[in-house]
């Protein structure tokens, strides 16, 4: 793999974890972090550039996914619960 090409999978994944934190539900952050993490975890042998190529696709529609998802959340946000504090 190309130094820029995973330079760009690792700010990826920095964005999706980010964007991922801003949940304001404990089970939606605690389970899109699990499957970012994840996700990344199973994929990171992956050498062929249009494997790498189509997984950088579908990464940036999850990413947009997580976006509007949190936003959404923001909208409809109900009180904390006690593991969150």
């Amino acid at each position: 793999m190309a130094a820029s090409t995973r330079a760009q999978v690792i700010s990826l994944y920095k964005m999706m974890l980010a964007e991922s934190k801003k949940f304001p539900s404990y089970n939606y952050r605690t389970y899109a972090l699990r499957r970012v993490r994840d996700a990344f975890r199973a994929n990171r042998t992956v050498d062929d550039p249009q494997t790498v190529a189509r997984l950088m696709a579908e990464g940036q529609e999850t990413l947009a996914l997580i976006q509007r998802q949190v936003a959404i959340g923001k909208m409809f946000e109900t009180q904390k619960t006690v593991v969150e504090g």
